[in-house]
């Protein structure tokens, strides 16, 4: 076991309360250390501590050898990479999983490491011995670690039932997927209702009262907005907003219209009145001489519009637009409402796809007992802080390169 014995000395062990038994000669003697282990030796132990399910799972996810399966069978994963490209598991083109990626899939699923106890950063810095020394007593096969819950793995991994190996990989693309279709459904709306209020609707007792129900809608409860997506576009256009009238239905979940694509036109309603609002009073800020000038050379109102006016309040536009999106981010009594999922590991690949997003994982988190989860939940908090202020950045930026422009 040690290659060079009998060259080097063995060291001898004296017998203890805990001797006499096998395993305590094979804790002194062999002692193998987990990380050197290699690869044959690390899959062996993770194919004889998981499900046949996961570790399927984790093999369509990358494979652990290049030239043979472990898991899989040869007709099943064949019958899987042929596939179109979007369908296909990534293990079908991703290379295979290095030994030090095993060793920390060993560690996840086999080990599965616990944190009994975290402090805070003050007490880690000015109290450690104290922090030592109450280790010692209560954990001694413990070990201290010093780390960050917000890290690179924390937001490349899925979510997990551990904490420690849980991630917002699923919930950023989730809040991505949503704000696109979000995005697509209310920004021209928005501005083509505005358009038509400022330069085409006359000064009718239809069109004030009509402006006022838009105000009016600003301020109305977001939950409200959930309730009228759960009855229109989960319910009552359930066809659609499935996927089943296109024969797309995501094959991970049963067929409901509790998709990406009614969370995107709930929240699309949420901030249509903003949009709207915002738009009218970048399109009102423009002088009515450009468009008296426009017209006097010839040209017709719409072509004033799309030529002139539009480009002139566009910075406006885009600011308000970026702002209510940065809204829509933030919510989640519409997305509890419509049936958001609360705990999903599988990405979302398409608008028909189950979802979730990062507020409805930090209420998830926020709502377990245990003080680790609390821990991640305040370290998804900064990566949708960071979020919100990436998109308020661009709002200001766009403002002020059109601006220029103009």
């Amino acid at each position: 076991m040690n290659p060079a014995w009998p060259a080097a000395p063995i060291h001898r062990y004296l017998p203890g309360a805990d001797s006499g038994t096998l395993d305590f000669f094979a804790r002194q003697i062999l002692q193998p250390e987990l990380a050197a282990l290699p690869t044959d030796d690390l899959v062996r132990l993770l194919a004889a501590n998981i499900s046949v399910g996961r570790g399927r799972a984790l093999e369509r996810e990358q494979r652990f050898y290049q030239d043979k399966l472990v898991f899989d069978n040869p007709a099943a994963w064949n019958e899987a990479c042929s596939q179109p490209k979007g369908a296909r598991p990534s293990g079908c083109t991703a290379p295979p999983r290095t030994q030090a990626e095993i060793y920390d899939l060993v560690v996840q699923e086999v080990v599965q490491p616990d944190v009994v106890e975290t402090f805070p950063l003050y007490d880690t810095l000015l109290k450690r011995k104290s922090i030592q020394r109450q280790m010692a007593a209560e954990y001694p096969n413990g070990a201290l670690q010093f780390r960050s819950w917000l890290t690179t793995s924390f937001i490349t991994d899925p979510q997990s039932s551990t904490p420690e190996a849980a991630g917002v990989r699923t919930a950023i693309l989730g809040s991505l997927w949503v704000i696109v279709i979000t995005i697509l459904f209310s920004f021209p709306v928005g501005v083509g209702a505005a358009v038509y209020l400022e330069e085409y609707a006359a000064d009718s007792k239809l069109n004030r009262i009509l402006q006022t129900n838009i105000n009016n809608l600003a301020g109305v409860p977001s939950i409200i907005y959930g309730m009228l997506g759960l009855a229109i576009f989960v319910r009552a256009l359930e066809m659609i907003t499935s996927g089943a009238l296109f024969g797309l239905v995501d094959s991970t979940a049963s067929a409901n219209g509790r998709t990406i694509l009614s969370a995107g036109f709930t929240l699309g309603l949420l901030i249509l009145p903003l949009i709207i609002i915002n738009a009218q009073e970048a399109i009102r800020a423009i002088p009515s001489s450009l468009r008296q000038a426009s017209l006097a050379l010839g040209a017709t109102q719409w072509q004033t519009t799309w030529h002139h006016v539009l480009p002139a309040a566009l910075p406006g536009i885009l600011t308000g637009a970026i702002l209510a999106v940065s809204r829509a981010l933030g919510e989640t009594a519409p997305l509890v409402i419509i049936g958001a999922s609360t705990f999903i590991v599988v990405d979302p690949s398409g608008p028909f796809s189950k979802f979730t997003t990062l507020p409805i994982q930090i209420y998830q988190w926020t709502a377990r007992p245990q003080a680790e989860f609390r821990n991640i939940a305040a370290a998804a908090i900064i990566v949708l802080l960071v979020m919100l202020l990436a998109l308020n950045a661009t709002a200001v930026y766009l403002r002020n390169k059109y601006s220029t422009k103009m």
